[in-house]
């Protein structure tokens, strides 16, 4: 690992003025043949802090150029035509090279290395691609790679259906987790207390009943032999009579 002064952001590794340290490689290959960073020996550290100022207000007027542009590019959709299979797969793929054609056309000078395309595009659809106008300030334009320019407009307006499909939805499930979190109206728990003991009394009674039934029976089986008894003496004295 060797250190090095960023003389300009550099994403994911610092900002300008930063002393870093990288390979060997990437300072040869890229940082340092690009002017984009200095090797971090004490004359270059001296050197940059004379200059630190002037490099500052110097890229504080590139980065308001660049973010102006990018306000000019906003919302941009360059449509590049290109031909596919009957699967939508294109022979080849679209290059940063027609990116940057595409969009000098329109009117957008550009060149390619400010394109930055993530993923190799090769397939017929829309893609979002990352525009880099100055280390600070990125934009993003939608291309739309079609095999005609109908197929283009047909995949816009698709693309278009589909976005506000989902805002709406985005919407509505956004509505209902409101309407969730609302507080749910007081219950009454004075007539539910009062209630459960009247309706546990009932069968009470009424097994009560059936005891009361049950004992009379019993009393009744008990006292027919006696009153069978009585009733033959009776009987019996009377013929004697």
């Amino acid at each position: 690992m060797i250190e090095v002064i960023l003389l300009e952001r550099i994403e994911r590794l610092g900002n300008m003025g930063q002393t870093v340290k990288v390979r060997p490689g990437f300072a040869r290959n890229f940082l340092l043949p690009n002017k984009k960073a200095l090797r971090a020996t004490k004359a270059n550290l001296e050197m940059f802090e004379k200059q630190r100022a002037q490099l500052e207000a110097q890229n504080a007027a590139e980065r308001a150029k660049a973010e102006a542009v990018a306000a000019k590019m906003e919302g941009l959709k360059l449509v590049v035509i290109r031909q596919a299979s009957e699967m939508g797969q294109l022979f080849g793929s679209v290059t940063a090279r027609d990116v940057v054609e595409v969009a000098n056309e329109t009117g957008h000078a550009l060149n390619r290395n400010q394109v930055q395309i993530d993923t190799p595009i090769k397939a017929l659809g829309l893609f979002s691609v990352k525009i880099k106008l100055h280390p600070e300030v990125t934009t993003k334009v939608i291309v739309n790679v079609a095999r005609s320019p109908e197929e283009a407009v047909a995949q816009a307006e698709k693309a278009a259906a589909a976005a506000t499909k989902a805002a709406k939805k985005a919407a509505a499930e956004e509505e209902a987790a409101l309407l969730g979190a609302a507080p749910a109206p007081a219950k009454a728990d004075a007539p539910a207390a009062d209630a459960a003991p009247v309706a546990e009394e009932k069968p009470k009674k009424a097994k009560n009943a059936k005891k009361t039934d049950g004992a009379k029976k019993v009393e009744a089986k008990e006292e027919t032999p006696k009153a069978k008894k009585t009733a033959k003496k009776s009987k019996k004295a009377e013929s004697e009579e």
